[in-house]
């Protein structure tokens, strides 16, 4: 089996459905089953078997798809380490991210390193916090960046905090909240915990929710239209300006804070890509990027 056939039986055991694994790799149906059948028969077991409710696996076909998951991380270390003997800084660094880091931070970012580093190619994730933590723990990415303070047992740097605040087109007294629509969106548990928790020490009755959207830039924009008021971090209202912005601190009078991280795996730093690009950060103001 080659790393294409290993990738192909990874997929195919995250599916579990021919039509969608052919799809996800760009391979016709008719190729992918005959790949399949090829694999069987070169391994002289059966792997797969097909029913009315899609695709299952023999012990035999189950082992393999363990050892894809492991020959495709081992492929994945010999490459970073033939490309580490060079002495110029050069490869495919993988990264995970959040996705208020992707969309407003990232971008200009990645320029800023590919000018000093032109022979560096970038693998881009986004997703939750949560699962950039998976992705770094299994070394599917180099490094990750996640918003919130989640637990890590490895390397973590602290990139930039910023202040959650309350949105709104008009100025609203704190004591008019509850009275007043507000327009809540889907973070991590971590963001969401800022906001409970600041509205419980506050009030005794629950927000009015008028509008649960997907994204806290759709959640802006909304603001923005009059729809209601949030609670946001700040960063995403910098261009906002037809917006008033008050920042929500705790009993103490100290702002309510939202943590942006960097992760990653001491042992990586072996590669010259990783060290490169994490000595690079240190160097940047995350708050003027």
């Amino acid at each position: 089996m080659d790393e294409r056939d290993w990738l192909i039986f990874h997929i195919l055991y995250e599916k579990k459905n021919i039509t969608k694994t052919g799809q996800a790799l760009f391979i016709s149906q008719p190729a992918l089953t005959a790949r399949l059948r090829q694999i069987e028969e070169n391994l002289g077991t059966k792997l797969i078997y097909r029913s009315g409710k899609g695709i299952h696996f023999t012990p035999q076909g189950e082992y393999l798809a363990k050892c894809s998951k492991e020959m495709l991380s081992r492929m994945r270390e010999i490459k970073d380490h033939l490309m580490n003997m060079h002495e110029e800084v050069q490869g495919t660094l993988r990264i995970a991210a959040s996705h208020y880091m992707t969309k407003y931070k990232l971008p200009r970012l990645l320029k800023l390193f590919k000018m000093d580093y032109p022979h560096i190619e970038f693998k881009v994730t986004t997703t939750w916090s949560k699962e950039v933590l998976n992705l770094v723990n299994h070394q599917d990415a180099h490094i990750g960046f996640i918003r919130g303070d989640y637990p890590w047992p490895n390397e973590k740097k602290l990139l930039f905090d910023e202040p959650m605040c309350i949105a709104s087109t008009d100025p609203v007294q704190i004591a008019d909240l509850p009275r007043l629509p507000m327009i809540s969106y889907r973070s991590d548990e971590f963001a969401q915990l800022l906001i409970d928790n600041w509205w419980r020490e506050n009030f005794t009755v629950p927000p009015l929710i008028s509008m649960e959207v997907d994204r806290v830039d759709t959640c802006k924009d909304m603001v923005l239209n009059g729809h209601g008021f949030a609670i946001m971090p700040s960063l995403i209202l910098n261009k906002a300006d037809d917006l008033h912005k008050m920042i929500i601190t705790n009993k103490n009078n100290a702002p309510i804070l939202r943590n942006t991280w960097l992760i990653y795996q001491k042992e990586l730093l072996d590669i010259n890509a990783v060290c490169a690009f994490v000595h690079f950060l240190e160097h940047i103001d995350f708050h003027t990027l």
